[in-house]
């Protein structure tokens, strides 16, 4: 049985966005669980019920493009901006000054972004698998082009044509039976997993994800699912009534976030836990090397043994780091 809180709705920054609820209302600062591409709130199922019971109240909304929350047409309407503005219109829909925010894979992009544009609401961040990078020095798009060449799933993600939707949309099950999988086990030779937010990448592989995706056939996947038949059912679900549009228009603003962020300061001036994924292959531990020059109050955190779905596959072990880091560095 799939425990979920009852879906609720804001209008947030032009925007009627989902969200999920739990824990005590009095409970200060609240946690803002942020989920990545392609996820939902849903992917937070384990850790909204476990910081609820541990009476922390915990907030985890379907974020734009995503669930049950508008999809606006206009690609630009997906940029950094608007992202972290829902977020601020979820704390004043719900009167709430400052939150820690939590966010994995494209949320952790998000989470991070928080404590630079908004500092005055951020009580902390927490990254899972996703670190805080400094601004790269070019096109980060022209970057994953160089390194990883024309099939690599981000520089695909750009075509106007949109044919990577048609893809994963036409092929939602597939999708998901590909993604929510646990990596094997590193002493066997086999193409890295599927992952999503891609700076950092320690594979060879030109991770072009349409394209296995298109290919893919489950009976001859030896990786163990992540997801019971009535989790996938949810995802499955969802994705084949929004498809994938929305979420991958996150994507197609990456030189647009690149170019309006070079008048920011990129240094992270809150506490924060970075949660790492032991067999991340597009978001390896290694990619966190020299975060504390931009995250001071940094503490660093290895989960062994998990793939790039860290809090649905080691889900007590994430709460658990949640819980105990929120005790003591609020109270």
């Amino acid at each position: 049985m799939i425990e979920m809180p009852p879906l609720q709705f804001a209008q947030v920054n032009g925007i009627r966005m989902g969200f999920y609820e739990a824990g005590p209302k009095s409970d200060a600062p609240p946690v803002i669980l942020c989920h990545g591409w392609p996820e939902i709130a849903f992917s937070w199922r384990h850790q909204i019920k476990a910081l609820g019971e541990a009476g922390i109240r915990v907030i985890a909304p379907d974020q734009r493009g995503y669930g049950a929350t508008d999809a606006p047409e206009p690609v630009e309407a997906y940029d950094l901006e608007h992202l972290t503005g829902d977020l601020v219109g979820l704390l004043d829909h719900l009167k709430i000054d400052k939150a820690i925010f939590v966010g994995h894979d494209w949320g952790g992009f998000v989470v991070w972004q928080m404590a630079l544009r908004h500092q005055g609401r951020v009580a902390g961040v927490v990254g899972v698998n996703t670190p805080h990078f400094p601004r790269a020095p070019i096109d980060p798009i022209e970057l994953f082009r160089k390194r990883f060449g024309d099939s690599m799933y981000i520089v695909q993600f750009q075509n106007p044509a949109r044919e990577p939707d048609k893809i994963f949309g036409s092929r939602v099950e597939q999708t998901f039976d590909a993604f929510m999988r646990k990596p094997l086990p590193r002493k066997e030779a086999v193409p890295p997993e599927p992952a999503t937010a891609g700076v950092g990448a320690s594979s060879k592989s030109n991770l072009a994800f349409p394209q296995m995706i298109a290919a893919y056939d489950a009976k001859y996947d030896p990786r163990t699912p992540i997801l019971s038949a009535e989790e996938k059912k949810v995802f499955v679900d969802t994705f084949r009534r929004t498809g994938f549009t929305g979420g991958i228009n996150w994507y197609r603003n990456w030189t647009r976030n690149w170019e309006r962020a070079a008048e920011l300061d990129h240094t992270v001036r809150v506490p924060a836990l970075m949660i790492m994924a032991e067999n991340d292959a597009v978001l390896p531990p290694s990619a966190t090397e020299g975060m504390e020059k931009l995250v001071p109050d940094l503490e660093k955190y290895l989960v062994r043994d998990s793939g790039h779905w860290t809090q649905q596959e080691k889900p007590e072990e994430v709460s658990a780091k949640l819980i105990e880091w929120r005790r003591k560095r609020f109270g």
